[in-house]
């Protein structure tokens, strides 16, 4: 007898539990008027964060107030030689307005490191024509120490597609040629998006790059296969993060100036 009281006692206790839980919530059992509800333009509105503010050039192909100055034709202090890192670059300064590979020094290389990024760069092939095919102003951009962007001079100057201008070396050739001629400078407008790799090491996304060729697209989103390699096929061997900016000495006296950069 004492049982089903007790048990009756709980049950009134959770009848009335539920109703108060019930009490203070509203119960919506009608179906709106209009379904789905109509987008009102707030809706859509992001207002945080903020857009951080910077300072464009005044000239384009300046850089931003927001860059990291690699060279302005002052001094080399952002890079050093790739023959030995503990000493100061030896290519020379001309005028002080740019840089010029001696050939022989070997090859240069930031001092800082980096993964994405947007890079301004500008080149010129030697001013008087000795050579030609690859030995016509040939050097090279790489991103990261292992991705080339070709630099070579290709006006009126056949080589193999993925070997000229433009091109990311033995990977893709340019969409278009868009040399100048050797006594004029070139502009490189790079973005560039780093390989991203798994926990065990291997590759989950491939390094990407678009680049505008004196203000010409020439590559368009393009995906990199993988290390530069002379011979062989690219490829992505071990995983690796920010690393260097490099510039190729080949034993041409191709000239640098104006050399920014902004992480992204």
């Amino acid at each position: 007898m004492k049982f089903k009281k007790v048990s009756s006692y709980l049950l009134l206790v959770v009848l009335f539990s539920t109703t108060i839980a019930m009490a203070q919530h509203t119960v919506i059992n009608t179906p709106p008027e209009v379904s789905p509800m109509p987008m009102k333009p707030e809706m859509t509105e992001i207002w945080e964060p903020q857009v951080s503010v910077i300072t464009p050039a005044k000239k384009l192909g300046d850089a931003p107030s927001d860059a990291i100055i690699l060279f302005d034709g002052k001094n080399m202090d952002q890079w050093v030689s790739q023959k030995d890192v503990t000493k100061p670059a030896a290519w020379k300064i001309v005028n002080n307005d740019y840089m010029e590979v001696v050939p022989d020094a070997g090859g240069i290389q930031t001092k800082m490191q980096f993964g994405d990024c947007q890079l301004h760069i500008e080149w010129s092939a030697p001013d008087v024509v000795i050579d030609g095919g690859q030995w016509r102003g040939n050097s090279g951009v790489f991103f990261q120490n292992r991705y080339e962007l070709q630099v070579l001079d290709s006006y009126n100057n056949r080589t193999y597609s993925n070997g000229q201008a433009g091109s990311i070396y033995k990977d893709h050739p340019p969409l278009v040629n868009a040399m100048k001629t050797p006594l004029e400078w070139n502009t490189y407008d790079v973005v560039y998006r780093a390989p991203r790799f798994k926990a065990n090491g291997l590759i989950d996304a491939p390094a990407r790059i678009t680049v505008f060729h004196n203000g010409v697209l020439v590559q368009n989103n393009t995906t990199i296969n993988g290390l530069t390699l002379y011979s062989g096929l690219h490829n992505y061997p071990s995983s690796h993060g920010d690393d260097v900016i490099s510039l190729q000495e080949h034993g041409c006296k191709t000239q640098f100036r104006n050399i920014w950069l902004r992480k992204l």
